[in-house]
């Protein structure tokens, strides 16, 4: 009896998906623990281990995990982990110094991509005028699901990073704010009143991030700088609250970590202590279980629907990453980059993830996307983030190799054969 008991209970455990929280965080850990010890064998990006985890054990694959609220509470604060480090480790002083240039590539990675995705849907694929519109918008984020890539290799401080961060958060606010915009299009509510409250409401955000914030952290930081913990969780509640405060706003909460990023940016800078541990614990934990979730998401099963669903589902990831291509390719051209910093461009901000799924899905609910946008969308986030951290890694790797010979970097010592 006392065996039977034993039994059950286990079988009650193992029943799919795992409902257990302790199970499925080990699950989770085994992962992260595991992911980039096999990925580094084949000398793949760790952060394609986890995307493909998160395929394999997600409810469209081995149906072990599924995105309760507990999975999607640790893929939110991974996803805004990873625009918070990149605003936290963006050197201003660069950023200052080149933010024309951040300008000209925010300006070419939001037109090029709406340009080429726009015709895509509204011509080749035959949708209405405000699903192209609202797809094509897709088309311009990006996600800096390979930032942790840069930061491991030291290269975060390079002006190739310093632009592709900037450009990233101008295309993102500039999407993030058209997507109110097109759904007040549909609904017939684009007045006066809908432009003045958002001014309004992003200008008090302003000046909350940008005013009070910075001398607040300086004050809790020296009074506390004695502590191990209090400075940290500290940070963490800037970067909550600034993302709350983003959604009142009106825009999405991943501007807000990144701006609160900004506001914290020359505080943490001065405590090196403090930084690891922003470094470490979002590496580690946070930033993994975002990547597992963005898998979790992926169905291949849907190529396998009828050809229009593969046909939009290539047409999408195509044009997403030829716009991203264009844009990197224009800029390196204006610029005179090298082949490398162009690649590094190009892999930084190739990624679709984040803000992709909060239009797709927006559209989705408010039924201006189909399920072959939605379903082709998944398909483009998991081969983007893919192709982006090939890239990124690849580039990254060489921009170490070339800090002996700095000559490298230079646009006329480069090759045809590197240009490639």
């Amino acid at each position: 009896m006392h065996n039977a008991d034993i039994l059950g209970r286990l079988t009650q455990q193992l029943e799919l998906p795992f409902s257990n929280p302790v199970l499925v965080f080990s699950l989770i850990l085994l992962i992260i623990l595991l992911a980039p010890i096999i990925m580094g064998k084949f000398k793949i990006p760790g952060i394609v281990g986890f995307i493909m985890a998160g395929i394999a054990v997600g409810p469209h694959g081995l149906n072990l995990l599924t995105k309760n609220s507990a999975v999607e509470l640790f893929s939110t604060i991974g996803l805004l982990y990873i625009m918070f480090i990149a605003g936290i480790e963006l050197d201003l002083n660069e950023f200052k110094q080149k933010k024309h240039k951040s300008f000209v590539f925010g300006f070419f990675t939001f037109c090029i991509p709406i340009l080429i995705g726009f015709p895509i849907c509204y011509y080749a694929l035959g949708y209405s005028l405000i699903t192209s519109a609202l797809t094509a918008s897709m088309f311009a984020t990006h996600t800096l699901v390979a930032y942790p890539i840069v930061s491991k290799y030291g290269v975060a401080k390079n002006e190739a990073v310093a632009i592709s961060v900037g450009g990233t958060i101008l295309t993102d606010t500039a999407v993030l704010i058209l997507l109110p915009v097109i759904m007040g299009a549909k609904d017939g509510g684009l007045g006066f009143g809908f432009w003045l409250q958002l001014m309004i409401s992003l200008s008090i955000f302003a000046f909350i991030m940008f005013v009070l914030i910075p001398p607040l952290a300086n004050w809790f930081f020296n009074r506390y700088r004695d502590s191990k913990t209090l400075p940290y969780v500290f940070v963490l509640f800037i970067v909550f609250v600034s993302a709350f405060l983003s959604q009142l706003a009106g825009v999405e909460p991943i501007i807000g970590a990144f701006v609160a990023g900004l506001a914290l940016n020359k505080a943490v800078q001065q405590s090196s202590t403090l930084m690891s541990r922003i470094d470490f614990v979002g590496n580690t934990i946070f930033i993994p279980f975002f990547l597992i979730s963005v898998g979790m998401l992926v169905d291949l099963r849907v190529l396998g629907r009828g050809p229009q669903a593969t046909i939009v589902a290539v047409s999408l990831t195509l044009g997403a990453l030829l716009g991203k291509w264009l844009a990197a390719l224009s800029t390196q051209k204006i610029f005179k980059y090298s082949g490398i910093q162009r690649n590094l461009i190009f892999g930084l901000s190739s990624a679709h993830a984040a803000a992709t799924l909060a239009i797709i899905l927006v559209g989705y609910k408010a039924q201006i996307i189909d399920d072959n946008i939605l379903n082709g969308t998944i398909i483009l986030i998991l081969v983007t983030c893919v192709v982006a951290s090939f890239a990124t890694e690849r580039a990254a790797k060489k921009v170490v190799a070339s800090i002996e010979e700095p000559e490298i970097l230079s646009e006329p010592q480069i090759t045809g054969h590197e240009r490639e």
